[in-house]
């Protein structure tokens, strides 16, 4: 496989980290050109600061777990994240709507979708695959591609399970082909790692980029 990096986000959502931890994130996420970097609010001005004009993208977390948030909080903080240079947004949709049978989960996407794409940056809506049957989660990548998402996410990383290979290859049967697929939950290994991108994800988002990419440079020569 040509150009690993391009496919990963590192990530770094722990409630413990510290500046130096982000200090380290970005610093291998330049030395790896990697396509992204996935950061909390609070470190986008920092992030963008040291990544200035560089070919990665600044990707941050709306409704970070649980998408327990009403639709109003989410917009302001996905304004607010947008004005401080993020390109990406990984937004945590309402699943609690979603599964009381709501409609309100479509109707929030669209608004942030809409958002979004009048400044030009993406959407990518985590639907949290863990807590949902296969037939759920078929509904729920067509909820988000009706209402316009980028790409659709598996997980947080909150659950009890992160990404699956049957699961991607669920989302890549159900999904138009104009949106993308995040994997994301417990992706550690170059293996794995290869066996979710096999299987139709675009994007790995993973704390664990630089054994990914390492191992993988092993594999070129």
């Amino acid at each position: 496989m040509k150009n690993l990096n391009r496919y990963l986000e590192s990530t770094l959502l722990k409630p413990t980290m510290t500046q130096s931890d982000v200090d380290h994130l970005l610093r291998e996420a330049i030395e790896d050109q990697v396509m992204g970097v996935c950061l909390p609010g609070f470190w986008l001005k920092k992030a963008k600061r040291e990544l200035g004009q560089k070919d990665i993208r600044l990707v941050t977390v709306i409704g970070f777990p649980f998408g327990f948030e009403d639709t109003a909080s989410k917009v302001a903080e996905a304004r607010e994240a947008i004005k401080q240079g993020a390109d990406e947004l990984d937004l945590v949709w309402s699943l609690t709507s979603f599964l009381s049978g709501m409609n309100w989960a479509k109707i929030e996407i669209a608004q942030l979708a809409k958002l979004c794409h009048e400044d030009d940056r993406i959407l990518k809506v985590i639907i949290e695959t863990a807590y949902l049957t296969p037939e759920q989660i078929r509904e729920a990548c067509l909820l988000c591609q009706d209402a316009g998402a980028d790409f659709v996410k598996t997980s947080t990383g909150y659950a009890s399970s992160g990404a699956k290979v049957e699961d991607i290859r669920l989302m890549r049967d159900t999904l138009s082909s104009s949106v993308g697929i995040k994997a994301s939950g417990g992706i550690k290994t170059l293996e794995f790692a290869e066996e979710l991108i096999q299987a139709g994800a675009d994007r790995i988002g993973t704390s664990s980029s630089r054994a990914i990419l390492e191992a993988w440079r092993k594999t070129q020569f």
